[in-house]
């Protein structure tokens, strides 16, 4: 989606901003939005900012798009305290992948509260996380502390790494062809998690099934 996603930008220039933002908070408060790219539409618009085509400082654009990660957030949280797993079950339930639910259900109760600053960082995980919180009625001031330290580190982070690139003469003038390579390698991590559990997937299979020949053998020798 990033690849259709900047031309748009390129078009819209600094009002590209907007779109941002948009993106940014509906990816952190909406259910649904974890399909949404925020990390890689987050280094493009670092490069768009390096590269002129928008007009406004890069402290500017951070200070944007953290302060929609952080009412994106505040959305999620407000939406778990008052709809809870009933999102999860009944009609809800067609939208949302229970993997999805069932990873961030694991983060969240690895990490506690510190889950909140770091979900930031891991797609997915971070559109459930808030809502996860506010299901377990963490309290909200701390809530909203670990809410403005993530999404502030976040979108510094991102934003900035896009920026130092795109200070690179070559991404400056290439940037739709280095947003395809970013879009790339961030596919490698799930086409590797793909392929991983396809083969753990059928080596189980296969020791099922060889189990399953040695009893009938076990069982034919001791007739």
């Amino acid at each position: 989606m990033t690849v259709l996603l900047t031309p748009l930008m390129l078009a819209l220039g600094t009002g590209a901003v907007a779109l941002l933002a948009a993106v940014v908070f509906v990816e952190s408060g909406v259910l649904l939005g974890f399909f949404l790219p925020g990390d890689s539409l987050l280094f493009t618009g670092g490069l768009l900012v390096a590269s002129g085509v928008i007009h406004l400082p890069v402290a500017v654009v951070i200070a944007v798009v953290a302060v929609a990660a952080v009412l994106g957030d505040q959305l999620g949280y407000t939406l778990g305290r008052r709809l809870g797993p009933r999102v999860f079950s009944g009609r809800a339930s067609r939208f949302l992948s229970p993997a999805h639910l069932a990873r961030a259900e694991r983060f969240f109760e690895r990490h506690g509260s510190r889950a909140v600053v770091l979900a930031r960082f891991v797609p997915v995980v971070r559109t459930l996380v808030p809502f996860l919180a506010g299901t377990a009625a963490m309290p909200r001031g701390r809530f909203t502390t670990r809410n403005a330290v993530g999404g502030v580190l976040w979108a510094a982070g991102v934003v900035l790494a896009g920026f130092f690139l795109g200070g690179v003469p070559f991404v400056a003038h290439h940037v739709e062809l280095v947003v395809v390579g970013v879009v790339a390698l961030s596919l490698v991590p799930v086409a590797v998690s793909l392929a991983v559990r396809r083969l753990t997937g059928r080596d189980a299979a296969d020791d099922a099934a060889h189990d399953g020949e040695a009893r009938e053998l076990v069982g034919a020798g001791s007739h």
